[in-house]
């Protein structure tokens, strides 16, 4: 099976970053692509961007509805290469409209992030970005019907390019992470952007309670919906 990875547009140290969360590593992406060290045999991870056609980054509600066409093109195209397809941004922009364009499963990182939090924990944190990224994902937190079991959700403070900084970034995720969990009573962390994905296994060390990096979640829902075929409505 082959996942295509349709994401909006981003630059490479953030394609990058996704590769390596799939594999669960946080090594850079590899040339070719091997698959995940967590996915069956013969499943496959593999990308492709619209990076010609959008921002560096997805940071506001403008940059979310941009990119939905581009997406929508990329699903076209490759509808007959993919088994299934995975939105590696926490905005999941245009989800619904991609799923209405496929009868192959379409999954978003933040739903699928935040569902499996949800298998960890009573109450979910979250660490944004930016702090006006924080009311466009309490939007979709209502949308998805899961407001009560947030504990809540702090920003690092720092664009989507800037997350390569790995001293500071992790400084910054650290403080947040430790905030969330003690200040706002959250038992398990959803890191709220794809390019986060190298931190995860050190923060999860460093704060002691469970952190959910969502586009290995939701390839990982992914591989088992195909698997086990299940269709979706």
């Amino acid at each position: 099976m082959i996942f295509v990875r349709v994401e909006p547009p981003s630059p490479g140290a953030v394609v990058d970053e996704t590769y390596g969360s799939i594999q669960g590593k946080e090594a850079s992406r590899p040339r070719d692509c091997p698959r995940p060290s967590s996915a069956p045999p013969r499943s496959l991870a593999k990308g492709r961007s619209a990076e010609k056609e959008g921002p560096p980054g997805i940071e506001t509600q403008q940059h979310v509805d941009g990119v939905v066409s581009p997406l929508l093109a990329l699903i076209k195209k490759h509808e007959n290469d993919a088994s299934a397809f995975v939105i590696a941004c926490y905005s999941d922009p245009g989800l619904h409209s991609l799923r209405e364009a496929t009868r192959k499963p379409v999954l978003g990182i933040s739903e699928c992030g935040i569902l499996t939090a949800l298998t960890l924990g009573h109450k979910f944190g979250v660490i944004a970005i930016l702090k006006q990224s924080i009311p466009r994902h309490l939007r979709y937190v209502g949308a998805l019907g899961v407001s009560e079991r947030l504990a809540g959700e702090r920003p690092v403070g720092l664009g989507v390019t800037e997350l390569s900084n790995r001293e500071k970034t992790f400084a910054r995720m650290l403080e947040v992470g430790a905030a969330l969990r003690d200040t706002d009573g959250a038992n398990v962390i959803v890191m709220g952007c794809a390019g986060m994905a190298r931190y995860r296994k050190p923060l999860q060390d460093a704060i002691g309670i469970p952190v959910v990096e969502p586009t290995q979640a939701a390839v990982a829902m992914a591989i088992g919906r195909v698997r086990l075929n299940w269709a979706g409505g």
